[in-house]
């Protein structure tokens, strides 16, 4: 049975755009190559973190919602440990509640252009001022 999980990693905050692409990539070659399905992959960018980690203050933020059998867990956060460019990760499942949380977000964020909330621009006319000359 596949259950539904969320993993956070960050990654050394030293490295190149192309170097988080490929670690991120490993991941998820890893995930899909053991049958997991990625649902959302997040990338919050280079964040302060709140203590430091390994002499690190600053890390590469990535969150990737996928589902896939139990036995997966084991085999991924034995690939973040192997890994020295990642610095911490955190997995968890998710149950329905926030699953669905998780899909409403999703949703919310990937929504097509008609059903996002129309932006109207109010052309604004400035009249200019008459000089006064006394």
């Amino acid at each position: 049975m596949l259950n539904h999980y969320e993993t956070t990693f960050i990654l050394n905050p030293v490295l190149s755009e192309d170097q988080t692409k490929e670690v991120v990539g490993k991941i998820k070659d890893l995930l899909t190559n053991g049958g997991a399905k990625i649902l959302n992959e997040e990338q919050w960018g280079l964040r302060k973190l709140a203590y430091p980690i390994k002499g690190k203050t600053m890390g590469f933020y990535i969150v990737l919602q996928f589902d896939a059998e139990p036995t997966m867990v084991n085999t991924l956060e034995t690939a973040y440990r192997r890994d020295e460019r990642v610095i911490r990760f955190l997995t968890f499942r998710l149950d329905k509640y926030a699953f669905e949380y998780a899909e409403k977000r999703r949703n919310k964020f990937s929504a097509p252009a008609e059903q996002k909330a129309e932006v109207v621009e109010e052309e604004v006319v400035v009249e200019p001022e008459e000089n006064k000359e006394d």
